[in-house]
C-alpha cells in the first residue's frame, strides 16, 4: 500500500501533546492560549509551542496550530504580530477558519501551510476549489458525511491538489460545525470564538419520548471503518479531544496507531477497540459514516460512559459484583495515568541553553563562538566572524553593555541565553556597529536551520469606501413560501426567496419558479449535500439570475465561476474587513451580511471594499443549531426509527423543549429542510437603523415564519409597512412593531463575541 495515511491527534496540554507523540501520533494540533476554537483546554504558550515543534520533530511528528476562530476586525493587528512570529517556526500548519485570516495568510505569510478547519462546515464538492483558492492544502471534512460523500468530496479534493482529513473518533457535535449558535444567543458564548458551552450536553424537562438528554448523541467512532476510509482515499484519520487528558490520548492514539498497522501490514483489522472503553467515552456511533441516522445515535448521559460499558460486558448484576467491576476499572485506569506518566517523563521541552563568547585583538575579526547545551560535546560549538577587522579606539570602543543590547534578543521563545562574555575580548577596540548586526544575522539565521528571520509584518491600513449613494439603507424581504409571491406587488423592497436545504433528485420546480418571478433574488442555504448541492447548481445555472445570496461556499465558487453576482449571507460569519477584502478579492462578492453575532461596536470599524455592499438582517428567527439528525426522536419520539431522504422532503413537525431553568426552546423541521432548533425569541434590532444607517446599504426582515413553532406570526404586509417607515426615519414605529412582535431580543447586538 502506497497511500501515506496520517493519524492526527489532538494536544490539549503538553502532557496530551507529548503522549500523542510517544503513541505513535503523525501529527497533532494544538492551539495557544489565543485565537483558538477551545478556550476550555489548557493549551499552551508561544514558548511549549516552540519547545514542542522540536520535540514533535525529533519523533518525525508534525506540529498544526489551531487558529480556527471567526476575527473582530481590532485583533488583526495583533494577529499579524503573531503569524509574523509563527513564520519563523517550522509550525507545520495553521488551522483556520475565519476567512480573512485566510486571505491575511496567503498574503503576507506565504510559509505557513493554511489548512481548513472543521468550523468552515466542508460537505460539497464546491467548497473544495473555493477553499484552495482561499489557499488551503487541506480541508476537514465535515462530521455529517457517509463514505460515499467523503469519497466523491476526497476524489475533487485530490484533483485540487488538497488533502482530506477526516474525525475517525472522539466528540460528536449534533449541530453543523460552524453553525451553531445555541450558546452564542442564549449565553453570549459563541461556538465560533471557541466558548462552546454545550447546549446539547444539557439536561432538559423529560420530554414526552422520556429523555431528559434529548440532544446528547454518543461519541464517534470509526475504528472498524478505516479500510473503508483508505479505500475512499482519505489522506488523515483525526481524533476529537483537546479537553481530554494525557491518559485518554495516549490510548486512543495507540489504540488506533495499532489498528492502522496492522491492517496496512496484514490486511485484517487486529485490535478489537476495548481499549478505547477504558477512557472517556459517551459510548459509540458511526452512523453518520454509514449513513444510518438512527435512534441510536442519542444517549441519555453525556458523562462518562466507560463504567457502564465494563459492567454490561461482565454481565453483573449484584451490588458486590457491580461494586468489584467499578473497583477494577478505576484500578485499570490509575494504571493507564501512570503508566502514560512514566512514558512521557523523560521528555523535556526545555530551552536550548547558549552561551556567547567574544574575542579578538586589533587587526583581526570579531570571532563570536556559540555553545549549544544540546548537542554533545565536540559538535556543541560554532564560531562565526565579522568581515571587517577591529581597530584601535578608545572612544567608540565596543563593550559588553554594548555587545549585550544587540544580542540580548537571542534570548527567545526557542533558546536561553545563559551567558553572554566578552573577557577574551581586547579593551579599547572598535567596528562598526552595521558589522555587529551583521554577525548576529549570522547567529540567528545559522540557529533557524539556515533560514533568514523574516521581519515582523506590519499592516497596510484598509481603505475605507463610503456607499455608492448616500441615502437610508433599502428594505429587504426573505420568504420561502410561493403563496407570499403577492408581496411583490405590495413593495418595491429586494424580495429574497429561500431555496430548501434538500430536493428530489433532477428536481426543476424552482427553476420554472424563478423563472417566471424574476423580482425574487434566490437565496441558497448554508447546507448543501450530494444530490441537493447538485439540485441547487443546476438552479443558479439554468436561471442565470442577476445576483444571489448564498449562505454556501460551494455555491459562491460556482456563482463567481458563471459571472453571476453574489451577497455573502449571514451564515458565512462575517465579523470583520479582512472577511469582505478576501471576498471581494478572490471570488468578485458584491456583498456580504455582517453576522449577527457580532455588537455595535464590533461592526461600526468594519471598512466597506470599493463597490462593494454591506447588509445586516434586523428581524428574524434565532437559529441555535442546525443538524443531519433528527430532533424529534428524542423529544416528542416518532415511528420512523430513522431518518432518511423522505423525512427530509415531507416532515413538517414541530415542538419545544425546556431546561431545567425553565427555558424552552422551538424544535422545527420545515418540509425540505434540516431539522433546526430555535429560540423563542426573535431577533429584533431597531436599535442599528439609528446607530449604524451610515454604513449599510440595507436591512433585511425575514417573514419565512421558520422557528415561530405554534406562535401566530404577525401579519406581514402591516410588519413591511411599519419596518418600511422606520428606515426613513419614523423613531415612533419601534412601539408598534414592539407590540407587534412581542417575544424578541437583540441581546447579540449589545453583548456581541
Amino acid at each position: 500500500m502506497n497511500q501515506k495515511i496520517e493519524l492526527l491527534a489532538p494536544g490539549g496540554d503538553v502532557d496530551a501533546i507529548k503522549a500523542a507523540i510517544i503513541a505513535g501520533a503523525d501529527a497533532v494540533y494544538c492551539g495557544l492560549d489565543t485565537f483558538n476554537a477551545r478556550n476550555r483546554a489548557a493549551n499552551i504558550s508561544f514558548e511549549q509551542l516552540v519547545a514542542l515543534i522540536r520535540l514533535a520533530h525529533q519523533y518525525d511528528c508534525q506540529i498544526f496550530l489551531t487558529l480556527n476562530i471567526v476575527m473582530l476586525e481590532r485583533e488583526f493587528k495583533s494577529l499579524a504580530k503573531l503569524l509574523s512570529k509563527l513564520a519563523n517556526t517550522k509550525v507545520d500548519g495553521i488551522i483556520v477558519q475565519d476567512i480573512g485570516m485566510f486571505n491575511l495568510i496567503k498574503k503576507h505569510f506565504p510559509t505557513l501551510d493554511i489548512h481548513a478547519s472543521t468550523q468552515m462546515t466542508t460537505h460539497n464538492v464546491g467548497q473544495i476549489p473555493f477553499l484552495k483558492k482561499l489557499g488551503a492544502s487541506r480541508v476537514n471534512l465535515s462530521r455529517e458525511l457517509s463514505l460515499r460523500e467523503i469519497t466523491q468530496i476526497t476524489a475533487v479534493s485530490h484533483e485540487n491538489d488538497v488533502l482530506t482529513e477526516v474525525f475517525v473518533h472522539g466528540s460528536l457535535c449534533v449541530a453543523f460545525s460552524g453553525l451553531c449558535y445555541s450558546t452564542s444567543a442564549s449565553a453570549g458564548n459563541s461556538g465560533n470564538r471557541g466558548r462552546c458551552s454545550q447546549a446539547c450536553r444539557e439536561e432538559y424537562q423529560t420530554t414526552p419520548s422520556g429523555h431528559n438528554f434529548p440532544l446528547n448523541i454518543k461519541d464517534n467512532s470509526a475504528f472498524f471503518d478505516l479500510p473503508a476510509l483508505i479505500e475512499a482515499g482519505v489522506d488523515s484519520f483525526k481524533v476529537e479531544g483537546r479537553i481530554k487528558g494525557a491518559s485518554y490520548v495516549h490510548t486512543v492514539i495507540d489504540s488506533f496507531r495499532k489498528q492502522i498497522d496492522g491492517f496496512v501490514e496484514t490486511g485484517e483489522l487486529t485490535q478489537d477497540g476495548e481499549r478505547l472503553y477504558k477512557v472517556f467515552n459517551r459510548d459509540f456511533s458511526n452512523a453518520f459514516l454509514r449513513g444510518d441516522l438512527n435512534q441510536s445515535m442519542f444517549i441519555d448521559n453525556p458523562r462518562d460512559n466507560s463504567k457502564n460499558h465494563v459492567i454490561d460486558k461482565s454481565n453483573a448484576i449484584s451490588i458486590v459484583q457491580i461494586q468489584e467491576v467499578e473497583q477494577h476499572l478505576q484500578e485499570e485506569k490509575s494504571e493507564i495515568e501512570a503508566s502514560v506518566h512514566d512514558k512521557i517523563a523523560y521528555l523535556t521541552i526545555n530551552k536550548i541553553g547558549l552561551t556567547l563568547s567574544f574575542s579578538g585583538q586589533a587587526g583581526s575579526p570579531l570571532l563570536l563562538t556559540v555553545t549549544r547545551d544540546d548537542l554533545t560535546e565536540g559538535q556543541n560549538r560554532f564560531t562565526f566572524k565579522s568581515t571587517s577587522l577591529l581597530g584601535q579606539s578608545d572612544k567608540f570602543s565596543i563593550d559588553q553593555a554594548a555587545i549585550e543590547k544587540r544580542f540580548k534578543s537571542i534570548n527567545n521563545a526557542e533558546f536561553d541565553l545563559l551567558s553572554l562574555t566578552t573577557s577574551e575580548l581586547d579593551d579599547g577596540l572598535s567596528i562598526p556597529f552595521k558589522e555587529l548586526t551583521a554577525l548576529k544575522k549570522q547567529v540567528t539565521t545559522f540557529l533557524n536551520d539556515g533560514q533568514k528571520v523574516l521581519p515582523e509584518v506590519q499592516l497596510p491600513a484598509l481603505e475605507h469606501f463610503p456607499k455608492e449613494r448616500e441615502q437610508s439603507p433599502r428594505l429587504s424581504l426573505l420568504i420561502c413560501d410561493q403563496t407570499d409571491i403577492d408581496l411583490v406587488e405590495f413593495t418595491d423592497a429586494d424580495i429574497y426567496f429561500k431555496l430548501p436545504d434538500a430536493y428530489k433528485r433532477g428536481c426543476t420546480k424552482y427553476i420554472d419558479f424563478l423563472n417566471h418571478n424574476p423580482r425574487l433574488i434566490p437565496w441558497f442555504p448554508a447546507v448543501l449535500i450530494g444530490k441537493d448541492y447538485d439540485v441547487a447548481v443546476n438552479i443558479l445555472k439554468q436561471v442565470k439570475p442577476e445576483i444571489i445570496v448564498t449562505n454556501n461556499t460551494g455555491i459562491a465558487y460556482e456563482a463567481h465561476q458563471l459571472g453571476i453576482k453574489w451577497i455573502a449571507g449571514p451564515f458565512l460569519n462575517t465579523t470583520n474587513s479582512y472577511a469582505l477584502m478576501a471576498l471581494k478579492e478572490t471570488f468578485d462578492c458584491s456583498g456580504a451580511f455582517i453576522s449577527n453575532e457580532i455588537n455595535k461596536g464590533q461592526i461600526q470599524h468594519i471598512k466597506r471594499p470599493e463597490n462593494f455592499k454591506l447588509f445586516y438582517s434586523i428581524y428574524h428567527p434565532i437559529l441555535l443549531m442546525t443538524s443531519r439528525q433528527c430532533f424529534f426522536q428524542q423529544s416528542v419520539g416518532c415511528e420512523k426509527p430513522r431518518i432518511d431522504n423522505g423525512c427530509m422532503l415531507s416532515c413538517d413537525k414541530s415542538t419545544t423543549i425546556t431546561n431545567l431553568k425553565d427555558v424552552s426552546f422551538n424544535i422545527d423541521k420545515q418540509k425540505a429542510g434540516y431539522p433546526s432548533i430555535y429560540n423563542q425569541e426573535q431577533f429584533l434590532n431597531m436599535d442599528i437603523v439609528k446607530d449604524l444607517s451610515h454604513l449599510f446599504d440595507g436591512f433585511l426582515i425575514d417573514l419565512t415564519n421558520i422557528g415561530a413553532g405554534d406562535r401566530e406570526s404577525p401579519d406581514k404586509k402591516e410588519l413591511i409597512s411599519h419596518f418600511t417607515q422606520l428606515l426613513k426615519g419614523n423613531e415612533q414605529e419601534k412601539v408598534a412593531l414592539n407590540n407587534m412582535v412581542s417575544a424578541s431580543t437583540h441581546s447579540q447586538y449589545i453583548n456581541g463575541l
